[in-house]
């Protein structure tokens, strides 16, 4: 073979960047409880379907001959892989390599999992361990100089998020760099026990702050499971890669496609009996939410989300096999939006929903913004405000299901109550700008109240009268409420929206209004639809994908729906409603 000795060459570079940061480094890794790199991606991945991408990237040892005597890898493993045979993008530490510091990494390398991500719009998966390839001290005697600091392929990490999903694991010490790129994720999760997740290490800490902690009382999931930087605490690497695959199957490989749905095994029409008495009537009386959620969407198909939302619960889940954004309160733990927790779990789904063109399901009982010195010191009207803002930003389809309450602006913006929002109440639901109880002190303290010879009986007796008015039938008197319906039929009702709110996604496709790559482009014509200005034309910023021309025209069609063809990038396409996606002829558009 003519290149027989380059081939040979190439095997023993390769064998020697398998052993990793060599035997020593290894057993201490597994000692601690640790996964190696190559085990945690043959965890996380489909068998068999990794690819390395830039495997021989290291730095050789060579003789005075100039042949390799050693080869230390690069501290940071990269390839393509299947879960559940959809290609992913994978990035993963290598702590046994330095620690995962930037002196045994590269630049280049850190950076490409990032745009080949973006660029070839497959998902992200990061298992993140040690810095993520950021800096160290020592790097500048070997350079001889210091530099303004960099973030190595920000500008793909930020886009990424309005185009793939992106998910990060931190699954062993992660600092700086590395605690950036774990936050800065549609997913973060930290593994109990061998994960910590903060700024600068205990000794930078204890430096320039004197606090003397360790890792896990610095950055553990003590810390972070109310902090909000993680989403979810595992129990361990396998639970990571569990959390990892069941997060991507409810989201499309990107914002270009739509969420992928899959058969129904739950009867769409079934019928709980129990949620009638779920609700007690006693208004200050808990229920629990986990057998509303089971008991409404697909079984064993809600998997929770932000789980730093305190009262405020997020998921997402199925109903007849597709997915959906799901938000609810579990009143054990509250019932308002509080500024840490619930205000931004909120904000995080509604975002979530609306860059992956998720329906969301607001299963609502709200109470409101936090009130008290609490609530004013953590300015939970700003963060509350910010929730209410990424839900009115949000254009995918909403339906609601009025549980219990629905009070002040926390719960007046559960939903968009200015679009159209498929909504059902049961006969538990209880609304109004504050509650009954609480405005009563106020709107009669002075008036009868106070002038009273019995307080408490004259209180009653007001009381008595206004549980007259705040009845739901008497919102559905004047369509303030469009249905007050039996809980039970509660999912066969959603089941059927559900279907109807897929026919509304596919103009949706793209990336959201807030992405990057929304501004600073070319530009697009679109003809004038209702709504848009008293403008025949109208002209909006160009968004790569959606055609292969600066300028777009498109027909006009109301809401972009009812139409059966549209010209793109100079060919004209007709949508097949079955495949939800389009053809390039009116053949293939009718394919079943």
């Amino acid at each position: 073979m003519v290149w027989e000795p380059e081939l040979a060459e190439r095997a023993r570079r390769a064998e020697l960047a398998a052993q990793l940061g060599g035997p020593e480094k290894v057993a201490r890794q597994r000692a601690a409880g640790r996964l190696t790199v190559r085990e945690r991606i043959d965890g996380l991945l489909d068998p068999g379907s990794f690819r390395e991408i830039g495997g021989l990237a290291g730095r050789g040892t060579y003789d005075e001959n100039g042949e390799l005597t050693d080869f230390s890898p690069v501290n940071l493993v990269v390839g393509t892989g299947r879960i559940d045979g959809r290609k992913i993008v994978v990035r993963a530490d290598d702590f046994t390599v330095r620690g995962g510091s930037a002196d045994a990494g590269n630049l280049a390398k850190t950076a490409y999992p990032e745009q080949l991500a973006h660029e070839m719009r497959h998902p992200l998966v990061r298992l993140i361990e040690g810095s993520g390839g950021g800096g160290s001290v020592k790097m500048l005697e070997d350079h001889g100089f210091t530099y303004v600091p960099v973030n190595p392929g920000w500008d793909h990490v930020v886009a990424n998020l309005s185009t793939v999903p992106v998910v990060s694991a931190c699954v062993g010490p992660v600092a700086g760099l590395g605690a950036a790129l774990a936050v800065t994720s549609h997913l973060t999760l930290l593994v109990d026990k061998t994960a910590q997740l903060f700024v600068a290490g205990p000794p930078v800490v204890r430096y320039a702050t004197g606090e003397d902690v360790t890792k896990e009382e610095l950055g553990g999931a003590s810390i972070h499971r109310r902090s909000g930087a993680v989403d979810l605490v595992v129990s361990s690497e396998i639970a990571a890669f569990a959390a990892v695959r069941a997060f991507l199957s409810y989201l499309p490989t990107s914002v270009y496609h739509l969420p992928p749905v899959i058969e129904g095994t739950d009867d769409p029409d079934r019928r709980e009996e129990s949620l009638v008495s779920l609700v007690p009537r006693d208004r200050r009386q808990p229920y629990k939410i986990a057998p509303l959620l089971d008991a409404v969407f697909d079984a064993g198909s809600v998997f929770r989300y932000a789980g730093f939302g305190g009262s405020l619960v997020t998921a997402l889940a199925r109903l007849d096999g597709h997915p959906v954004g799901v938000v609810a309160t579990d009143p054990y733990k509250g019932a308002t939006l509080t500024a840490q927790g619930a205000a931004d779990a909120l904000t995080r789904l509604a975002d979530l929903c609306e860059t992956f063109h998720l329906p969301l399901v607001s299963l609502t009982d709200q109470s409101g913004m936090v009130i008290g010195t609490a609530g004013e010191r953590s300015a939970a009207i700003r963060h509350g405000a910010r929730a209410v803002a990424a839900i009115y930003q949000a254009k995918v389809p909403m339906a609601e299901v009025i549980v219990r309450r629905v009070f002040g602006v926390g719960g007046a913006g559960q939903v968009n109550r200015h679009r159209l929002v498929r909504r059902w109440a049961w006969p538990s639901g209880d609304w109004g700008s504050l509650p009954v109880e609480g405005g009563l002190e106020a709107a009669y303290r002075a008036a009868e109240l106070e002038a009273a010879p019995d307080r408490a009986a004259e209180r009653a007796r007001i009381l008595e009268r206004l549980d007259a008015v705040r009845s739901p039938f008497r919102t559905a008197e004047r369509f303030g409420v469009e249905d007050i319906i039996d809980p039970a039929r509660t999912r066969g009702l959603l089941c059927d929206w559900v279907h109807d709110a897929y026919d509304l996604l596919p103009p949706l496709i793209g990336p959201p209004a807030f992405a990057p790559d929304h501004r600073n482009q070319a530009m697009e014509t679109r003809p004038w639809k209702p709504g848009h200005g008293n403008q025949a034309m109208e002209t909006r910023p160009w968004k790569p994908g959606h055609g292969n021309q600066a300028m777009e025209t498109r027909p006009w069609k109301p809401d972009h729906r009812n139409t059966e063809s549209r010209l793109s990038g100079g060919e004209c396409r007709w949508w097949c409603r079955h495949c939800r996606g389009w053809e390039r002829s009116p053949r293939l558009a009718g394919c079943r």
